[in-house]
């Protein structure tokens, strides 16, 4: 077990299975010392965790509901890194993170719901972690997902 996957272990996560692709894409491609995650939704078991646009009022994702499914979606991420390079101590820097928020109009709260990805993979990573970040709302994602992560990771020269 990685040391990546040990730190995650102390907060109750392990590693998931890395999601099956709902259209034709890969979940992650290595290009060179680069791994690119195509973009990662909330599945939990082969299911969306939950679905929506996110805002405040009824019948909408809460933000702070929004930030674990954006922890989900990171978590799923790190399975697509992992099915690439097999040992997540591999990965010498998260260097980019895209987060989507499916967002009512009124919502301007994205870079608040996208830290619960940003700091899962600080705790995972550690100082590797720290990345840059875009934290963009969108009228819509695949399945009505709230929210969805991709990242870039590099690995480490062998």
């Amino acid at each position: 077990m990685s040391a990546v996957e040990d730190r995650l272990k102390e907060l109750g996560l392990t590693v998931p299975e890395v999601a099956t692709p709902v259209a034709a894409y890969v979940p992650a491609l290595a290009d060179g010392r680069r791994v690119y995650t195509s973009g990662q939704l909330p599945m939990v078991n082969g299911e969306l965790a939950a679905i929506g646009k996110v805002g405040h009022g009824e019948g909408l994702v809460a933000p702070e509901k929004a930030a674990e499914l954006a922890q989900v979606c990171a978590l799923n991420a790190i399975a697509a890194v992992k099915s690439v390079v097999g040992d997540l101590d591999k990965v010498a820097q998260v260097v980019k993170v895209v987060g989507f928020v499916a967002s009512d109009p009124s919502f301007t709260g994205q870079p608040g719901v996208i830290n619960g990805a940003s700091e899962l993979l600080g705790k995972a990573f550690g100082d590797a972690g720290i990345h840059a970040r875009s934290a963009v709302g969108v009228a819509v994602l695949p399945m009505d997902a709230p929210v969805e992560v991709e990242i870039i990771v590099a690995l480490a020269d062998d």
